[in-house]
């Protein structure tokens, strides 16, 4: 008789909280307090604007809402720091344009 192959796939039980390493130029999620983690890349391409370049959620916890947060995040550093942000990547895009932020494309 086959036995089922169960695959644990890690909860997420601690608020969200996002880093921003300005230096390495990238925002980042520690998940369940593990090594794993999300990270959200920029790319200054002038003195004022940043190219938001990729984001990437691991497998295991995709459609979570995770690279939501990060876009925000960067979101709101463009905003906060007067930027103007070029969107490379097509998640920071949707972000914008379904909840409206306000930063200068």
């Amino acid at each position: 008789m086959a036995q089922a192959a169960h695959i644990n796939i890690p909860d997420i039980n601690t608020p969200i909280r996002v880093e921003h390493d300005k230096k390495q130029r990238q925002f980042t999620i520690r998940l369940n307090g593990s090594h794993d983690r999300a990270v959200l890349l920029y790319e200054y391409v002038g003195k004022k604007t940043v190219d938001l370049q990729h984001t990437e959620v691991p497998d295991a916890y995709r459609g979570r809402g995770i690279a939501k947060h990060l876009a925000k995040a960067a979101m709101d550093f463009v905003v906060e720091e007067d930027l103007k942000a070029h969107l490379t990547c097509w998640g920071t895009r949707v972000v914008k344009e379904t909840h409206q932020v306000e930063a200068t494309i």
